[in-house]
């Protein structure tokens, strides 16, 4: 999370270094090294995710790769085939370059090019790709001069191309190739093009690969179009709502953003309904951001030129609830000395959101009804009808079909609003969205308060991927919010800047030691407790007389007590896989 990402050129100019050259051994101790980068890597596998970073990731048989390879050899061509793949590794690269400047540019000094360039020879070996030993390069910052050569030893590529169809009369690391051009493009700030010149597919001892700026390979501007690569970019990972039209009727709306299946099935039913006027109901947890929803809903449907007018039903007490949706004519009531339209009528050609909908009384429901189904109002007091052109959209974080059942909810307005219904996910169950949110809410408050933030340690990123939130993307943009304002001079964001002091969540509290003190960023990732105890916690579990077993049992019992006997959370919470845990509440007979 950097507002002020550098490329190498810009680091090379801070540090007064026009050019520099390297042919001699990396020193192998340089940030980042390489449990520097492994300690980035995360493993959530109740979650079904690994990270890397704020990066999803997939762990791949080669085997299964291999064979995705060979069909597509074998039904797009060899040609076609090789700029998909050099297509789909220009993007990993360009996304480790994005973690690399992330994490470890700022104030980078002394050797740029190892926290640079053996920063990506190294993710090329724990990612599995292949062995990468940096040869040689050369850079020149102010001429924009560069040529590099590295040797790829054990290259997954070249294996399973051999293993499928034999040696190769050409190169066939083309995932690495693209890896490197996009690795390195995003890292110099200019177009990078790489050509592999040996390959052990081809039988030579090693690959090896030459890079060079793309306007120095002129016999190779061909491969430039494989790295237009906006359009590989999902259409729900861009941010939806930026380019919606706003008219000023109405808050300007929040973008929504997001990548993740549940995400984008909601935003496909959104611009699914935007065109026409039927009624919607957003149904959803409390945070998941259904107002937001609405007013994109409100920006890309031909009502954008009409007024959004959001109400909180929950917020306006049942006496006034009817005055303020269907206004009232003066005299109407003590206090009412002037006739005053009411939220239909002010909505009127626009969208009206009436969120917590569940909250309305009997009575006010009936009218309701009658708006939803006629387009017809009457102001209190008042005995004329008033024709209002509304796009309604309400929102329940209840099951209004179990409010129906238990009397509380009019069943005939409920298949009223229940014309087109969009469910919400909470944010637990699209946690690929995480780092998109996180950088969206750093740029708005960044601005707002004028906070430059540099870079979210590995710890804070953890927690942040790693929380449940109950409170849903409102409570994600409060961490975010708070971050900004909390961190130190040095814009570094860490573990205590997420939380206010004594309200660290149970579920993160593998986070702090057994003091309740941070632990160090490098090392924040481990469950609390590795590495030994405090001495003075080790004597009090002794003077306590309990036998291991017994104080396993007592750690699994407190830590499902403390979740209300959630197993992911507790887990969580010890340490452990749900999997480990499992298995000793089994030894135990809890499970």
């Amino acid at each position: 999370m950097s507002g002020a990402w550098l490329t190498l050129a810009e680091v090379m100019r801070q540090t007064g270094r026009s050019q520099i050259t390297s042919d001699r051994n990396w020193d192998s101790g340089a940030s980042p090294t390489l449990r520097e980068l492994f300690e980035s890597l995360k493993f959530t596998p109740e979650d079904g995710r690994i990270w890397f970073g704020d990066q999803r990731m997939l762990l791949v048989h080669a085997a299964a790769y291999g064979a995705l390879r060979q069909e597509l050899i074998s039904t797009l061509g060899l040609e076609k085939a090789r700029e998909l793949l050099m297509r789909m590794g220009h993007v990993a690269g360009t996304k480790d370059a994005a973690i690399i400047r992330n994490r470890w540019s700022h104030g980078a000094s002394g050797d740029v090019a190892s926290i640079f360039f053996n920063a990506g020879a190294r993710l090329h070996g724990l990612e599995g790709l292949v062995k990468a030993l940096p040869n040689r390069f050369t850079l020149n910052a102010d001429r924009g001069s560069y040529r590099g050569t590295f040797t790829w030893q054990g290259s997954v590529e070249a294996a399973e191309h051999v293993a499928a169809f034999g040696l190769s009369s050409v190169p066939v690391c083309w995932m690495l190739v693209g890896y490197a051009n996009g690795y390195a493009s995003s890292i110099n700030g200019m177009e990078m093009l790489y050509k592999e010149v040996e390959c052990t597919a081809m039988g030579a001892p090693c690959c090896r690969s030459i890079g060079r700026p793309a306007k120095d390979w002129a016999e190779d501007e061909s491969q430039v179009r494989f790295y237009s690569v906006a359009e590989l970019v999902p259409r729900g990972s861009r941010k939806t709502g930026s380019d919606d039209a706003h008219t000023g009727c109405g808050p300007e709306p929040q973008i929504v953003v997001g990548v993740s299946p549940a995400f984008r099935a909601a935003r496909d039913k959104l611009e699914k309904v935007a065109g026409i006027d039927a009624t919607v109901l957003l149904e959803g947890e409390s945070g998941v951001g259904k107002e937001m929803f609405t007013a994109t809903l409100h920006a890309i449907s031909p009502r954008a030129n009409g007024p959004f007018i959001a109400v909180n039903c929950a917020a306006i007490p049942d006496t006034l609830i009817e005055s303020e949706l269907f206004g009232v004519e003066r005299g109407a009531f003590t206090g009412a000395t002037i006739s005053r339209p009411g939220r239909f009528e002010r909505a009127s050609g626009g969208t009206l959101f009436l969120d917590e909908i569940s909250s309305m009384s009997v009575i006010a429901q009936g009218k309701l009804l009658r708006a939803v189904q006629e387009g017809i109002i009457e102001r209190v007091g008042g005995v004329q009808s008033i024709k209002v052109d509304v796009r309604l959209v309400a929102a329940t974080n209840v099951d209004l079909r179990k409010e129906v059942d238990a009397g509380r909810f009019r069943q005939d307005l409920y298949f009223r609003l229940n014309v087109f219904p969009i469910t919400l996910p909470p944010l637990r169950e699209r946690r690929d969205d995480i780092p998109l949110l996180m950088q969206h809410f750093v740029e708005r408050y960044s601005a707002k308060y004028g906070r430059k933030v540099e870079v979210f340690t590995t710890g804070a990123v953890d927690a942040l991927l790693r929380y449940d939130y109950p409170g849903n993307v409102r409570e994600l943009q409060n961490i975010i919010e708070r971050a900004v304002i909390s961190a130190g001079a040095d814009g570094v964001v860490d573990v205590q800047h997420l939380f206010p002091p004594g309200r660290f969540p149970p579920d993160l509290r593998y986070l702090i030691d057994a003091n309740g003190v941070f632990r160090e960023s490098e090392s924040s990732g481990k469950p609390a407790g590795e590495g030994g105890a405090p001495n003075g916690l080790v004597a009090q579990v002794l003077d306590a007389g309990l036998s291991i077993r017994q104080w396993d049992e007592r750690l699994c019992r407190e830590a499902l007590a403390r979740t209300n006997g959630n197993v992911a959370k507790a887990a969580r919470m010890l340490g452990l896989s749900r999997a480990q845990l499992n298995y000793r509440l089994r030894r135990l007979g809890e499970a």
